[in-house]
């Protein structure tokens, strides 16, 4: 079978996340380095999103999208359980960090330090202090969500976890971000428990701030 090639920058948290799908079920996979805007990735997302699948003939757009298709198209362990009810929650949990927690965590705080608006280009602390109720509440609430198991959705690996990793490891670069991690015992434990996983070390991204990026 063809290697699917993904094409987005390793310094997208959700290019991130789909090449832990790949590390994770043991696939075989490609990864095209590419900018943000780049022809490639516009040639699949109308929007320049990335990242972006090719795989054979088949192009596909959106993260989840990605995920499910990667899922399905290549044998065991699987990241969306077929039990109904914790397949529901696997998809609560990527919606909620896909509409609401990336939106706090990533484009508004950590946004304010890689792509401020500034005029000097320092930080941009009126954002920063304005976001911390929000970014602090939503930690609170992954935070309770991992107490019980460790994981996001019943006692195993989900995609639900391959799609938060990334965006708490941006996060805590920042300093308040990483206060905020570290005053939540669950998930600072979660994090250090999944980072330290094979899958996480071989995708690490570069260190330093991260580009400013259009990702999905």
């Amino acid at each position: 079978m063809t290697a699917p090639e993904i094409i987005g920058s390793i310094r997208s948290t959700y290019t991130h996340a789909i090449r832990l799908v790949c590390e994770e079920k043991g696939i075989d996979y490609t990864l095209t380095e590419r900018p943000l805007r780049a022809p490639e990735v516009y040639a699949i997302h109308p929007f320049g999103k990335m990242p972006v699948l090719r795989h054979g003939d088949f192009e596909l757009f959106e993260s989840k999208a990605i995920a499910t298709y990667l899922d399905r198209s290549f044998p065991a362990p699987y990241l969306f359980p077929a039990d109904l009810r914790l397949a529901a929650l696997t998809e609560q949990w990527i919606s909620v960090v896909n509409t609401l927690i990336d939106h706090t965590l990533i484009r508004t705080y950590l946004f304010a330090y890689i792509a401020p608006k500034t005029a000097d280009g320092t930080p941009d602390r009126a954002a920063i202090d304005a976001v911390m109720p929000a970014l602090r509440a939503q930690i609170d609430v992954l935070d309770r969500a991992v107490a019980p198991t460790g994981y996001l959705v019943g006692d195993h690996l989900t995609f639900a976890d391959l799609n938060l990793l990334p965006i708490l490891h941006r996060v805590q670069q920042a300093p308040e971000g990483a206060s905020a991690l570290a005053d939540a015992p669950h998930l600072a434990r979660y994090y250090a428990q999944h980072t330290a996983r094979p899958s996480f070390r071989r995708t690490m991204p570069p260190a330093g701030p991260p580009r400013r990026s259009s990702t999905s």
